[in-house]
């Protein structure tokens, strides 16, 4: 018996250090639990938003573009669902308020801001059902008048839906605010002095637009939305004399509170994940890499991605993080794009230590 205690008293040991020395580390490492079929060979998948079903948050909804062909609608188990031949949609975001959902896509060959609205309702029936596509046309859209590129919805007020477009080949970054069924631009910025910016989240409670510069600097920025409607305040969060590598890309919110939590940046150039503060200075908190597990492979060179910071299932009991992959090699053909999903459990258990 003393043997016995002795035995499980080292193997407790052991295992308190195992965990405290994997969480201490700077760097860790998680893997996904579903992912999406890798779009087809004419294709390029490279942007996800995430619809949360609130009234039965298992029937929420994902979506992911194929920036030549149009966008994809997926369940939580990362089934096809739907898809729409919207066109060469590069990026998408959405807000919901009250029983209303606004979807925005950018239209990188037309140079368009596309908008789609439903109701909350049409969505959860259409999710029990197991067959949703956007429209193929959309219900609004304005001219952009630059390279269309990164896009962002926002909320602000409580009330009024706003939207962001980068811009591909240039610094600009335009502001429109969607309401009466119209898109009215509102502002003109540039993003200092980028050559090319696509990452895109605006923070609603916080008035704060984050935004990644790709190609020439690999600069991670942030920006306090004004009341007037200008973006002031720049802070340079990082970039490749930090923790960067090659171009940051997606960015997404991973809220904890109505004004806490952390930026989660896609450092594309060694395919991982970095970790901020989201208030300023936006401190460098640790990075993650998406590894491969018995069944789905790894995540390289990632674009977009997005977060769920609620419970939605048994799977997804901490929320939800999709990203996209740029190489999809766990197939046995020609390896595409494809969209991951990974539950939040262990990116929260890696912040609860840090914070403590």
């Amino acid at each position: 018996m003393l043997r016995t205690k002795s035995f499980n008293l080292l193997f407790l040991f052991i295992l308190i250090f195992y965990v405290h020395n994997l969480y201490a580390l700077k760097e860790f490492s998680i893997s996904a639990i579903f992912e999406t079929p890798q779009v087809k060979f004419n294709g390029n998948a490279d942007d996800p938003a995430i619809w949360l079903n609130k009234n039965d948050p298992n029937l929420s909804i994902i979506f992911g573009t194929d920036k030549y062909n149009g966008i994809y609608s997926y369940n939580l188990k990362g089934e096809t669902i739907g898809f729409s031949n919207a066109g060469s949609i590069n990026n998408i975001d959405l807000r919901t308020h009250n029983d209303m959902t606004y979807i925005f896509g950018t239209d990188s060959a037309n140079n368009n801001i596309n908008v789609w609205v439903y109701k909350n309702s049409y969505l959860h029936q259409k999710s029990m059902e197991g067959d949703f596509s956007i429209d193929e046309e959309p219900h609004f859209f304005d001219k952009v008048n630059f390279l269309a590129y990164g896009v962002c919805g926002g909320l602000i007020n409580n009330k009024e839906i706003i939207v962001f477009v980068t811009e591909a080949k240039g610094p600009r970054v335009k502001l429109w605010k969607f309401s009466n069924n119209n898109l009215e631009i509102m502002n003109t910025f540039n993003n200092s002095n980028a050559s090319e910016s696509e990452g895109c989240v605006f923070d609603d409670e916080n008035n704060k637009l984050f935004i990644s510069e790709e190609n020439e600097r690999g600069v991670i920025r942030s920006y306090s939305l004004s009341k007037d409607l200008l973006l002031t305040n720049k802070i340079n969060i990082d970039d490749r004399n930090g923790n960067v590598v090659g171009d940051p890309e997606g960015l997404a919110l991973l809220k904890t509170t109505s004004n806490d939590g952390y930026l989660i940046a896609s450092s594309q150039g060694n395919s991982t994940f970095n970790i901020y503060d989201r208030n300023k200075p936006h401190k460098f908190i640790g990075s993650f890499k998406i590894t491969q597990d018995s069944f789905i492979d790894g995540v390289t060179d990632t674009d977009g991605l997005e977060i769920v910071n609620t419970y939605l299932n048994d799977d997804f009991p901490n929320g939800l993080l999709v990203v996209q992959d740029g190489k999809n090699t766990g197939e046995n053909t020609l390896p595409k794009e494809n969209f991951k999903l990974l539950s939040l459990s262990e990116v929260k258990k890696y912040l609860i230590y840090q914070e403590n």
